[in-house]
């Protein structure tokens, strides 16, 4: 799945994504898969894999496909 970065706090490394049809997924501290992916702006381009948690619906193994 793809999406782009909408929000994101990098103090304590939460925010949220938008799909390509608009669905809004929650980012935590568990989603990311790659190191250089812990440092998002808004705009970015990034794939993931979706989790459904007690929160609600959560990005895992999150991937930069911009820089």
């Amino acid at each position: 799945m793809q999406g782009t970065v909408k929000t994101y706090d990098t103090d304590s490394r939460t925010g949220s994504l938008l799909t390509d049809d608009r669905a809004e997924i929650a980012i935590d501290e568990r989603s990311f898969g790659d190191p250089p992916a812990r440092f998002l702006r808004i705009g970015q381009r990034v794939r993931f894999e979706v989790e459904t948690a007690s929160e609600g619906t959560v990005a895992r193994d999150l991937h930069l496909v911009t820089f």
